[in-house]
């Protein structure tokens, strides 16, 4: 083995260190820079070793003419996975990272791009053991393997990372620890605050919680070149065995500043990975975010674009699938050809944000501004009123009781964004719209909630219902009542509420108290049509909470909304004006 090893680290000879120092400053490159150049890439796998000698798995795509490799300097476009570079399938099809459709990655070598794909520690063909989810030992990794690749001699010294998801985390991470040679992100699905996206409102859903992977599918991965009996594979998921548990890990802190026992630090604080804005202001990283409406974590990427002062596309669908009518590949390679090429292709002076509005009109699907979606969105409020909603303050001082149903079904293992849930609990319809109206931004529920034990879980969701009576659930939001404490965020929140989930802003309810709760509902942008209505949902439970089990209560609770009084019970909704309808 040590033969073995002596040539993966002959091939790294290039050591971290050297940095990009010895490559040219950029400089607008020539208009052939942008076109399709070439049909082959030459993929090569190393080991390269990280600052505490920690052998990371990287995989690198180079432009190719007759099988080999052009000797000429590229930038990099880099991306950093747990889900493994390269992997054989149980049918024996191989799977590359680098070859993703999904990612913009397919065919980016022939425009010119070295592609380069790296197992984060713990996960695939790398050594070493995770000890928490995008830590800083992660993002510093991140760091190292950025300057790596722009000291290789076919390397511009000009590095770009790109991802989706936990993908799209590793390049805001590593973004966070300021590498000189990175230069621009092209962020997808991730998020700018972990507390607030896995335990939102203190109440921990599906993200990250799911069940760990043994350990057949990183040997599934493929082995690096110079790997030719596996035995090195073997050895490193060996030590795979160390990793941190995810699920345990994110349910054994409450609090936003919980110490953890798997890692001795406030966890959360520590993977932010908000506490590095100024850092990655600084180093003047150009940034990119990019989601879809029916996923939550899209909310974190207009944030992340609002603090950044990034750009941002929120596209149709789900969990990091891009529209099937938006040139996703073109948009990414534009991005990169202007930061990382230099290539004065307009994409700086182009609006700032694109989105889609699902239900819109055909041709006026996309939109394109200088602003984000609901950026400076003025709400209008919808009350509970007995069992509606309407525009009208109600008089009396209605409530309504529940009792709390766990039977709410199963999520499923991902399911990124829920079904209608009107049978399990309180709903209030409107009135058919008369004319269309367009909601661009994220609503704000504001309750008076009493519950018969010492907090409350609340959930809420609004919904488009159509004629036939089908219903879309068009947003969502969750609130421990105990959390309902409002704070000064330590980012700009585009004017919503922000609970902090410190242990000392964190209070339990006396049984029968009245409570004003303020739950912030993740964005979106819909044209509700003539004819439908909007219907507001609020339950106890949600499927896609993987602890229901272990959470469930016997006999449940019972909670009940109060309606009216000077504070009524409403729903805030962004309207888009009507000019924009």
């Amino acid at each position: 083995m040590r033969s073995v090893l002596a040539r993966l680290l002959i091939c790294s000879a290039l050591s971290i260190a050297a940095g990009a120092a010895a490559h040219p400053p950029l400089v607008a490159t020539q208009a052939r820079d942008t076109e399709r150049r070439y049909t082959e890439a030459a993929r090569q796998s190393i080991y390269v070793p990280v600052r505490d000698g920690t052998r990371l798995a990287v995989n690198i795509y180079r432009p190719a003419i007759a099988g080999k490799a052009v000797e000429e300097r590229f930038p990099v476009v880099f991306v950093f996975t747990p889900y493994r570079a390269r992997f054989r399938e149980a049918d024996g099809t191989i799977v590359e990272t680098a070859r993703s459709e999904k990612l913009g990655l397919k065919g980016l070598t022939d425009y010119g791009y070295v592609v380069a794909v790296a197992d984060i520690r713990g996960k695939g063909a790398s050594f070493g053991t995770r000890r928490g989810m995008q830590d800083r030992t992660e993002a510093r990794d991140g760091y190292d393997l950025v300057q790596w690749l722009a000291a290789q001699p076919w390397s511009s010294g000009r590095v770009g990372m790109t991802g989706c998801s936990y993908l799209g985390g590793t390049t805001l991470q590593t973004a966070s620890t300021a590498p000189p040679a990175l230069k621009a992100i092209f962020t997808g699905g991730a998020d700018l605050d972990k507390y607030m996206f896995v335990r939102r409102g203190g109440i921990t859903a599906q993200f990250n919680t799911r069940p760990e992977e043994p350990p057949s599918v990183d040997l599934a991965s493929l082995p690096v070149d110079a790997d030719s009996d596996g035995s090195l594979l073997r050895a490193a998921v060996a030590q795979h065995a160390g990793n941190t548990p995810m699920a345990p890990l994110w349910y054994g802190m409450p609090f936003r500043d919980s110490y953890s026992p798997f890692t001795g630090t406030r966890f959360w604080e520590e993977v932010g990975p908000y506490p590095y804005l100024d850092t990655i202001r600084r180093a003047g990283i150009a940034t990119y975010f990019w989601s879809n409406w029916q996923d939550e974590p899209t909310e974190q990427m207009i944030l992340a674009a609002a603090n950044l002062n990034g750009r941002l596309m929120v596209g149709p669908g789900t969990h990091c699938v891009p529209a099937r009518d938006f040139d996703f590949s073109g948009e990414l390679r534009r991005f990169f050809d202007h930061y990382l090429k230099g290539i004065d292709n307009g994409f700086d002076r182009a609006p700032r944000a694109i989105w889609w509005t699902d239900e819109a009109e055909e041709g006026r699907q996309w939109t394109r501004s200088t602003r984000l979606p609901g950026e400076g969105a003025q709400r209008l409020p919808l009350y509970l009123d007995k069992q509606a909603l309407s525009a009208e303050r109600p008089d009396a001082a209605a409530s309504a009781s529940f009792t709390v149903d766990y039977d709410v079904g199963d999520g499923g293992y991902f399911a990124f964004w829920p079904m209608t849930v009107k049978t399990r609990g309180l709903r209030f319809t409107s009135a058919p719209f008369a004319q269309p109206r367009t909601l661009v931004g994220a609503p704000i529920a504001r309750l008076n909630v009493r519950s018969d034990r010492k907090d409350a879980f609340l959930w809420v969701y609004l919904e488009d219902v159509a004629p036939d009576g089908s219903a879309f659930v068009v947003s969502q939001g969750r609130l421990a009542a105990s959390h309902r404490k409002e704070s000064n965020a330590p980012f700009d929140t585009l004017g919503l509420p922000w609970h902090s989930g410190r242990e000392a802003d964190v209070a339990p309810i006396r049984p029968g108290q009245r409570v004003s709760v303020s739950i912030p509902m993740l964005p979106a942008a819909r044209v509700i049509k003539a004819g439908h209505r909007l219907r507001f949902v609020v339950t106890g439970a949600d499927p896609r909470q993987r602890n229901l089990p272990d959470i469930r209560e016997s006999p449940p609770p019972v909670l009940t909304l109060d309606q009216g009084g000077d504070d009524a019970a409403r729903i805030e909704l962004p309207w888009a004006p009507p000019d924009h309808q």
